[in-house]
């Protein structure tokens, strides 16, 4: 295999990701506001009160701020596949765009459309029209989510394609395979409702700081009623999917279990470590296998292979799967090879030894079996603090509607919660974060799970221009992020009444 500079994948994989992370700083809480203010102009349109659309109006304006910037980062972290990534955008380009081009055909086009009727349209549009649009810019942002998602989720369980050796490119043969597979239809769940548990906490902790300077009561209070039960709601769910995204990943991705579990050496009814050394016994293997004695591989084991797997069939050792990816890939060579050369015998078989190992490709690009295995004490640790802020955000929704009641969380002697509301803003951002270091550092070494390792899918450039490329996008990104920032202070220090630019008689 041609030597790749090691500083090169370095560079590119943190240029990807700190464009990913940025704007996944922005994209929950469009997901969250823009069903956050559906459900409040829906009050509007309902009972004709005034108040409703300019609390609705007043969420409007934060979500446009909001999105503006979260679409700047998301085009610059598509760009990048072409980029730094061209490898794999030629390997598997035929099924991982089709979904993005869809997302930018249909979902964008369909946000772009409706979020200015949403804006500027009070005064032109009649109130059912206006709400539908408000509706369909939040339908049409998780209409986005889904199709990159679903590429995402590819990424992780490739499925509904076949390779041509031909082209040497993986060929979708099956479309709905693609966009509905369990895990994909799973991870929008888990990661759009982690969106909306994000927006309401932030439209708690907003209302809370107003509710800490005495202004806009009646607007904080009403705001944090409902988006505490709008953000327990999601909560619930997210834990739900949660559940079900371990199991998934316990079948389709052992090392990534093993890793977030530090799990070194594994076996049967397997506890859950919950942190230092505190284990719930059986609980791994409920969650891994739904059985209380079920088997779960650790490291190791994945390594050694020789345990048996839940097909039923025997996990074969790292090195043997390396060695029959280096089979593929040296078949790989000898059909391009014996094709150019027009020699048919040996070009079949070529194909027929690639056809027989071609699930193993990728292994043959790795070039030691310990590379097989992710950062486990960074995925150890981000688990444990997506899971353990998750069950706080569920406690604190329900405190946030147990005080809303009879609006007790005006009172005094409950300030203290008005600075508990705040600090979950950034809690909630650092969980959402957690999340895709689980998620996307789990995967690793590889860009598809089994098919193509980061180290072949690497464009040939310059580490030393992807490592200047890099500060220049945390550079930009940081001031954008600044300046979004402020604007939305000063948004929120204004208030409600100054977003007010309808027609009163609309």
């Amino acid at each position: 295999m041609e030597h790749i500079d090691p500083a090169l994948i370095d560079w590119s994989r943190a240029q990807f990701a700190i464009t990913a992370m940025y704007h996944w700083l922005f994209v929950p809480l469009t997901l969250g506001l823009s069903m956050i203010m559906g459900i409040m102009e829906s009050l509007y349109v309902k009972t004709g009160d005034l108040f409703w659309k300019r609390t609705a109006q007043f969420w409007m304006k934060l979500f446009g701020i909001n999105f503006a910037v979260g679409v700047a980062t998301g085009l610059i972290l598509e760009f990048q596949f072409g980029t730094n990534w061209s490898n794999y955008s030629w390997f598997v380009g035929d099924i991982f765009g089709a979904p993005l081009a869809i997302e930018g055909i249909l979902a964008f086009f369909m946000e772009a459309t409706f979020i200015a009727v949403m804006f500027w349209g009070w005064n032109k549009v009649s109130k059912g029209f206006h709400l539908a649009s408000t509706w369909l810019t939040g339908i049409g942002a998780s209409i986005s989510a889904w199709w990159i998602l679903v590429a995402n989720t590819w990424m992780q369980h490739p499925v509904g394609m076949v390779f041509n050796p031909e082209t040497v490119r993986n060929e979708m043969t099956d479309f709905f395979a693609v966009a509905f597979q369990p895990m994909a239809v799973t991870k929008f769940f888990h990661s759009v409702l982690s969106g909306w548990v994000f927006a309401a906490v932030f439209v708690v902790g907003v209302s809370c700081w107003y509710l800490l300077r005495k202004r806009h009561v009646k607007f904080a209070l009403a705001s944090i009623k409902i988006a505490a039960i709008f953000g327990l709601v999601g909560s619930l769910i997210v834990a739900f999917t949660g559940d079900k995204s371990g199991y998934e990943v316990a079948q389709n991705q052992p090392m990534k279990l093993a890793a977030l579990e530090n799990l070194q050496d594994g076996g049967n009814a397997q506890g859950l470590e919950l942190a230092f050394g505190i284990k719930v016994p059986y609980m791994l293997s409920i969650l891994s296998t739904r059985t209380a004695n079920g088997y779960v591989p650790g490291i190791n084991d994945i390594l050694e292979g020789g345990y048996t797997q839940a097909d039923g069939s025997i996990a074969l050792p790292a090195e043997e799967k390396m060695r029959r990816g280096r089979i593929a890939v040296q078949a790989l060579a000898d059909f391009r090879d014996a094709v150019q050369q027009g020699d048919t015998p040996r070009a079949e078989a070529a194909r027929d030894t690639l056809s027989a190992y071609s699930r193993y490709f990728g292994y043959g690009y790795v070039e030691n079996p310990r590379d097989l295995v992710p950062s486990t004490g960074l995925l150890f640790w981000s688990f444990r603090i997506m899971v353990g802020l998750g069950m706080l955000f569920i406690l604190f929704f329900l405190l946030a509607i147990f005080l809303g009641r009879k609006d007790r969380i005006v009172q005094s002697r409950y300030k203290w919660f008005y600075y508990v509301a705040i600090a979950c803003i950034p809690l909630a951002m650092i969980a959402g974060q957690a999340g895709w270091i689980v998620a996307e550092v789990g995967r690793q070494p590889w860009a598809i799970q089994d098919l193509l390792p980061v180290n072949a899918a690497i464009s040939s450039l310059q580490s030393g221009a992807v490592k200047t490329t890099f500060f220049i996008f945390l550079v930009l990104f940081t001031i954008l992020l600044i300046a979004e920032a402020g604007i939305m202070l000063k948004a929120i220090a204004k208030g409600p009444e100054e977003t007010e630019t309808a027609n009163e008689n609309n």
